[in-house]
């Protein structure tokens, strides 16, 4: 298999992990906090559990396009540490947002900061691509 398909789909794999416990998050915080479904508020740190859930999700539709366009368009290696920075990030983000909403401002920066890297690689390799 290619290796510009193994790394973005080592990334996504990531990802899928970083959601995975972004959920769990949020499904301990329901237990905590006595939040029953489909109620999405109540205690301020559910609050930030789900917020740190919804958002990754939110980001994670924009991320994995532009990781896999960078990737398969000849930038693999820069695609490869940018996803990796932008899982850490979201890892960060997630971790700090269930801390206290305040936390979270160091993992966003980080994973904004990659997302903007990988999406000006894809339109790059793109636009190389096309002619």
């Amino acid at each position: 298999m290619d290796n510009a398909i193994l790394s973005a789909a080592f990334i996504t794999l990531l990802n899928v992990l970083v959601l995975f416990i972004a959920m769990g998050l949020v499904g301990r915080a329901r237990g905590k906090y006595g939040i029953k479904a489909p109620a999405c508020s109540g205690h301020e740190q559910f609050e930030c559990a789900y917020r740190a859930h919804m958002n990754t999700v939110e980001q994670t539709v924009m991320f994995l396009p532009v990781l896999w366009i960078a990737s398969l368009t000849g930038f693999m290696l820069w695609a490869h540490w940018l996803g990796a920075a932008w899982v850490v990030g979201r890892i960060w983000y997630v971790l700090g947002y269930n801390k206290a909403a305040s936390a979270r401002s160091g993992g966003f920066l980080l994973s904004f900061l990659a997302f903007i890297g990988l999406f000006v690689l894809s339109a790059i390799g793109v636009y190389q691509n096309m002619h």
